[in-house]
């Protein structure tokens, strides 16, 4: 199991339509999933689950600190979202 970021509609979005992935144990579950590394999820959706929590992480992090890994905000925006197996609905789109 990793806990991994996402952004509250998806979030709940993934729960529902995934059993492996749950509210994250111990962690704010308006904004962290559990996800089960079980196989049962496709390898593409947890890859593109975990890229989008580095994202949203990332983008927290003061600008220096984001400069200092050499992240550019130009990751972040209406494609964060792109994640995992997620539909045009699970997305908004």
């Amino acid at each position: 199991m990793v806990s991994l970021k996402c952004e509250p509609a998806l979030a709940v979005r993934l729960r529902a339509a995934h059993p492996g992935i749950t509210g994250a144990w111990h962690l704010d579950k308006k904004h962290w999933n559990g996800v089960r590394l079980d196989g049962d999820l496709p390898a593409e959706m947890v890859r593109d689950l975990v890229e989008d929590s580095y994202d949203l992480v990332v983008a927290s992090l003061p600008v220096a600190d984001r400069r200092a890994i050499g992240w550019s905000d130009e990751a972040t925006g209406p494609d964060l979202a792109r994640t995992s197996g997620a539909t045009a609905e699970d997305t908004g789109r």
